[in-house]
């Protein structure tokens, strides 16, 4: 049974309080008799003349109103006789085509995806649907902030690396060894850190777009600053804290082996320390979106988070799996052939890419730049709204969300039982 309000499960029919003579419904009025319909006969005194033509039958003592259209098993989520219609009960599930043939319900669809639980492709169709139809508020941000990202990249390798020794050249010393290998570490730190900075931006602004195609309303660039803005500087404490919580845990776990020189507790530190990553990354998943739609504090977004996750956690784990590796398979693709270029054309080739002498002048830098900034235009959208798709899926499941996202789109008797 699921723990959402207002679910039934498989096999209870959610109009059964509606049943006259119950507590649960209120009665129905009879209708008058239709004189122009003959009366149909009889098998024996006890039954009455009046009987309902048939396929169209209804609690004893009334009549139908209006001849109800039989299901029909090829044109989708259908309805049974004594079910509500489409959007009567919000997220409750119903027959597509007869008795043990269960399935989602017709849903409303204001925007990319419909108001009930979602399944994967509906998950990854959400959001690729609102890359294509928003396009004019996700292309600017993601191409703008890429852009800014990979030309600081650029401009920190060449002027960081430019003196780097490189551990290969078998003349180097242990000090010109030790010296290159600070200074790549503080290029690659500062490059991760304006790369990460870079992706707050993007999930903070794109977490907007998303919540607004979900309504099917649209979305400036101007309007997604302005209202992701006040959280801005919570994601970033957010993202600081999951980034050092990720770094103690490595720390309790790793270095008392290394400080010990004890290979073999270094490797049982690592054993634990990544399952332990992989279990909190996927706990706090959707702590980003709890943060900027329910404007929350820091610690309620993790709560939330863990809320939300709780009981669906593989779910959840599969799904984040699958759009990283659809995101890296997309971002190789699109970076390859410029490394390629930039080997071949402004590294100097194998040689040169073996010495290290031709990795750091501006065409071996700029080559992989332009494809990366290109990758990250279709990828950091796709994978932000695969996580804010994921959390009002979550919502929808657990708290009914999907009948307070039809109200704020307008459809005012979403979820409400017909008279």
């Amino acid at each position: 049974m699921n723990d959402s309000p207002g679910w039934a499960s498989p096999g209870s029919s959610p109009s059964d309080g509606e049943r006259p003579g119950t507590d649960g419904g209120a009665q129905q009025p009879a209708a008058p008799a239709q004189p122009e319909q003959p009366a149909q006969p009889t098998g024996g005194p006890k039954w009455s003349a009046e009987q309902p033509p048939p396929g169209q039958w209804s609690s004893p003592g009334t009549t139908p109103e209006t001849p109800q259209a039989q299901p029909q098993p090829t044109t989708g989520w259908g309805q049974q006789p004594g079910t509500p219609q489409a959007g009567q009960y919000g997220s409750q599930y119903g027959y597509p085509g007869g008795p043990g043939q269960w399935g989602r319900p017709a849903a409303a669809k204001p925007g990319v995806i419909p108001l009930r639980p979602l399944g994967l492709g509906e998950i990854l169709d959400g959001a690729v649907a609102t890359m294509r139809t928003h396009w004019r508020s996700v292309l600017p941000i993601t191409l703008v902030v890429a852009t800014v990202v990979q030309i600081i990249s650029v401009i920190v390798q060449k002027f960081m690396l430019d003196d780097i020794t490189f551990a290969a050249d078998p003349d180097a010393g242990p000090e010109e060894v030790f010296d290159s290998l600070g200074s790549t570490l503080g290029a690659s730190a500062v490059i991760q850190f304006i790369q990460a900075l870079g992706t707050i931006v993007v999930t903070a602004m794109l977490t907007m777009v998303f919540s607004r195609a979900v309504l099917g309303q649209q979305s400036s660039v101007s309007g997604a600053w302005r209202e992701a803005r006040p959280q801005l500087l919570r994601l970033i404490g957010l993202t600081l804290l999951l980034a050092l919580g990720a770094v103690l845990l490595g720390a309790v776990l790793i270095l008392p082996g290394a400080l010990t020189d004890n290979v073999g507790l270094v490797i049982l530190g690592v054993f634990v320390w990544v399952p332990l990553l992989i279990w909190l990354g996927i706990t706090f998943s959707l702590a980003s979106p709890a943060l900027m739609l329910e404007k929350s504090s820091v610690l309620k977004a993790f709560a939330r988070s863990s809320k939300l996750v709780k009981n669906t956690w593989w779910r959840i784990c599969g799904i984040t799996i699958l759009t990283t590796l659809i995101a890296f398979f997309i971002s190789a693709m699109i970076v390859a052939p410029f490394q390629i270029l930039s080997l071949l054309v402004f590294s100097g080739g194998l040689d040169a890419l073996e010495d290290g002498s031709g990795m750091n002048n501006w065409g071996a830098l700029i080559a992989p730049a332009i494809g990366l900034i290109i990758a990250q235009t279709i990828v950091m959208p796709f994978q932000s709204g695969v996580t804010v798709l994921l959390y009002v899926d979550q919502r929808i499941r657990r708290e009914g969300l999907d009948l307070e996202l039809a109200r704020a789109a307008g459809l005012e008797n979403y979820g409400t039982t017909g008279g």
